[in-house]
């Protein structure tokens, strides 16, 4: 399989995936794709009707094989869901076939974000309140685990925080700090970690606009989307 560059954005539910994926890919000149709507699109049928006849195991088993497809596309931005972090194998993926961005946000906004969403199986069962701390206490060491550089989405707009992601593409600072603090479990995380920074800050650099006039000309229009 021939390696490529993408920049995967992880995080749990109502981080902003979904549009600071699309005003990112824009501003960079990528494709987009939202995991969750390419499954759809392949099944003809929503995400609850999945985990109502296959149940969890058989989404996250589209899931996985989704995003092994969609890391074959060179020049992406792919958004992630919230449980795509809890498979060994979703996270060597993304871990070496390109960078990972961790979209961070409080339970409390998420709550906010989330109320009115009747189409989240994991929120229509129970108290969600509940649910959304549970599932960030187990899901949020792998975000952490996994991202070259998070970022909180947490009182912002999409396009401040494309901005911001940009101005780190442009000066090739990927690295996060959640995952210079992290204990790569394994030689084979830290390897392709190594191996894979370097050229993937080159590839990203290349799509970007290099005079000063045009960066000017970047920023405005990563700036005029609306979120």
């Amino acid at each position: 399989m021939r390696k490529t560059e993408v920049i995967y954005l992880v995080g749990p539910m109502g981080a902003g995936k979904s549009t600071i994926g699309k005003l990112l890919a824009d501003s960079l000149n990528m494709e987009f794709y939202d995991v969750d709507r390419e499954i759809e699109e392949r099944a003809g049928v929503d995400i609850p009707w999945i985990f109502d006849m296959e149940g969890e195991e058989g989404f996250r088993e589209r899931e996985a094989q989704m995003l092994s497809d969609l890391s074959d596309s060179p020049g992406a931005v792919v958004s992630t869901g919230g449980g795509a972090v809890l498979r060994d194998d979703n996270r060597a993926l993304m871990m070496t076939r390109g960078t990972v961005v961790y979209l961070r946000t409080s339970v409390d906004e998420q709550i906010r974000r989330t109320a009115k969403d009747r189409k989240r199986p994991l929120l229509q069962q129970g108290n969600p309140e509940e649910t959304l701390r549970r599932l960030m206490a187990e899901r949020e060491p792998l975000y952490l685990q996994l991202a070259d550089y998070s970022i909180t989405t947490d009182q912002r707009s999409p396009r401040t925080v494309v901005q911001e992601l940009v101005e780190k593409i442009r000066s090739g600072d990927l690295s996060s700090r959640a995952a210079c603090k992290c204990d790569r479990s394994t030689a084979r995380y830290r390897n392709a970690r190594e191996n894979r920074v370097g050229r993937f800050d080159a590839y990203i650099i290349s799509r970007l606009p290099l005079s000063t006039n045009n960066i000017g000309q970047f920023h405005e229009a990563a700036s005029g989307v609306a979120g």
